[in-house]
């Protein structure tokens, strides 16, 4: 036997199992700084997040006490119901969001009281938020690591990003979904973006977790449905003919991953509330887009600023014309972002301001803008690197000082504030009831939905149809006159509580049974500073056969004594807290 065959035919040397070798300082030293860099970036942008949420005080939007009803009684046994006894609508578009509440009261979090001397009615959908922040940032890095050797600095740029955004911020603590939502998306996004970094974009696994996490967004906003798109959509871009047949394999497992549970839901939801869409979908009506909405975009460049637009685009293209792994993450990053955008298209404008429905948009924008500015400054000569920076530190100013302004005056007028419709309507609703004696099952037409039917002793009826399936029909028709029909003729509601110009949206005071039939104990009118008048032009009302004049006084000068004090601090203290939202608070 020669040398070379005894050599090749000799085992390789093993290291003995019980001698590991021993770590390299430097190494050891090298990922203990980039953890520790890990976790100041994510805590770091956390943290400003934090600090911008708390700008606006207590508030919670009225809407999200909706939600916050049914969580309650889905957590107490009584079902997905407005309020005990009532009857099945699906009033709420956010079933995880309510799930999540739903634990949170299960767990002594929610709904109980109050957690260090603040009601956790509020503090606990806030810092419900704030984890979900912390989330998205957790993915931001983990996405970054596949695409950058500074994943520590582009997660805490993209979380000063999103900190900064008053849109952003604003609807992520309203108590609304938006928090949860951007958690998704932002998990779909790393997903797709981690597996095609990886090779392993057509792995059976990772086809069913986008589908599953489509599902998830499509059960936290109705239009979130769209983000099942976003595997199919890579598989795509990233298609070789060789591998044809296996990638059509996988995205037949993302979609059935998705349809399955989803499916689910809406045969549930046929079943349980006798729809296909949620029954506010239903109320306000969205229509299919126009022409006219594909300029909406525009208005998300408008808010954030053209000139770090442009920048963000400028260094977007430098390095596409590169190919690079750093050039496949970007254009796998474009998929969901892009569908971002056309859900922002497809979605009706929104009463409540500072473009709600944009989460996503600026949750992806942020992540993909911190990728290529980082990177494009580190690729850059130093010539363009200066140059890239000046026009940088111009177009944050501009930015900053817009977001500034957009901050503040949201601040000042916030849309409908939940302790606000709690004080102002929830607890004057019960004092009426008591002194005309109701039964808990009497009625009260109303508009502010939300903290009221946490608060009421007494059925609501929605006038603006989110919780109210035969009014949401009437309005989806923009038939006015036979939702005054329903309630004059069918509901007849003990009370009536108009806010702002609602009465006559509805042309209640056009309508002679309105008068006929109801006797007005409150009214107090607009008098030009919509600012702080907007909370508090209200009017209340009886129905005519259950107050005598006697009765009558009696309500108006329990209201006369309540109302003007919640009134005044309305003008003032829009973002105030509140005590615990119960059945039956009254004013003291």
């Amino acid at each position: 036997m020669s040398l070379a065959e005894t050599t090749e035919a000799r085992p390789l040397a093993e290291p003995e199992p019980d001698r590991p070798q021993p770590a390299d300082p430097i190494v050891t030293r090298r990922g203990w700084r980039a953890k520790l860099a890990a976790v100041a970036a994510i805590l770091g942008g956390t943290a400003l997040i934090a600090v911008h949420a708390s700008f606006y005080g207590h508030w919670l939007i009225d809407d999200s006490a909706i939600t916050f009803a049914y969580s309650r009684n889905v957590a107490d046994g009584f079902g997905p119901v407005l309020q005990p006894g009532a009857s099945p609508v699906e009033g709420y578009s956010n079933p995880t969001w309510m799930i999540l509440l739903a634990l949170g009261k299960l767990v002594g979090l929610f709904d109980h009281g109050t957690i260090f001397g603040v009601n956790d009615q509020i503090l606990f959908p806030k810092g419900l938020a704030l984890a979900c922040c912390l989330g998205v940032l957790v993915l931001f890095y983990f996405g970054a690591k596949t695409l950058s050797r500074r994943p520590a600095l582009i997660t805490f740029v993209a979380g000063a990003a999103l900190a900064a955004i008053p849109s952003f911020v604003i609807w992520c603590f309203s108590g609304l979904e938006n928090s949860f939502y951007a958690l998704t998306v932002a998990a779909v996004a790393v997903l797709c973006l981690r597996a095609v970094q990886s090779g392993k974009l057509l792995n059976h696994q990772v086809a069913a977790g986008a589908g599953l996490i489509a599902v998830t967004a499509a059960l936290t906003r109705p239009d979130g449905i769209i983000y099942a798109g976003v595997y199919p959509i890579v598989v795509a871009l990233f298609l070789k003919r060789e591998l044809l047949a296996r990638s059509i394999r996988a995205v037949v497992v993302s979609v059935a991953a998705f349809v399955v549970p989803y499916g689910a839901y809406v045969v549930f939801r046929w079943f349980e509330f006798g729809r296909l869409v949620p029954n506010t979908a239903v109320a306000k009506g969205q229509e299919p887009p126009t022409l006219d909405d594909l300029a909406r975009p525009g208005q998300i460049v408008d808010y954030v600023g053209w000139l770090i637009v442009a920048v963000a685009v400028a260094c977007l293209v430098m390095l596409l014309v590169r190919p690079s792994r750093l050039c496949t993450g970007l254009i796998a990053l474009l998929a969901p972002f892009g569908l971002s955008v056309v859900a922002f298209i497809v979605l009706e404008s929104d009463w409540m301001g500072q473009l709600r429905f944009a989460t996503p948009v600026w949750t992806l924008g942020a992540f993909g803008g911190a990728i290529v500015v980082v990177e494009a400054l580190a690729a850059a000569r130093p010539r363009g690197r200066i140059v890239l920076a000046c026009l940088l530190v111009i177009a944050l100013v501009s930015s900053v000082s817009s977001f500034y302004t957009q901050g503040t005056s949201y601040r000042a007028n916030t849309k409908t504030a939940m302790c606000i419709v709690a004080e102002r309507d929830a607890q004057a609703i019960n004092g009426f009831a008591d002194i005309l004696k109701l039964p808990d099952t009497a009625q009260v037409g109303l508009i502010d939905l939300g903290a009221t039917s946490l608060g009421s002793r007494i059925r609501v009826l929605d006038l603006a149809g989110l919780g109210d399936k035969p009014i949401a029909d009437y309005l989806h028709d923009n038939n006015l006159a036979g939702l005054r029909d329903y309630v004059f003729g069918t509901a007849k509601p003990e009370m009536i509580t108009f806010i702002g110009s609602w009465i006559t949206t509805l042309q209640f005071d056009k309508d002679p049974r309105f008068d006929s039939q109801y006797e007005t104990i409150f009214v107090n009118r607009p008098i030009g500073d919509m600012t702080a008048d907007s909370r508090n032009w209200v009017s209340y009302h009886v129905r005519r056969d259950l107050a005598d004049p006697a009765k009558l006084a009696e309500l108006q000068a329990y209201a006369q004594k309540t109302l003007p004090p919640v009134l005044e601090r309305n003008k003032t203290e829009g973002n105030r807290g509140c005590a615990p939202i119960t059945p039956g608070i009254k004013a003291s």
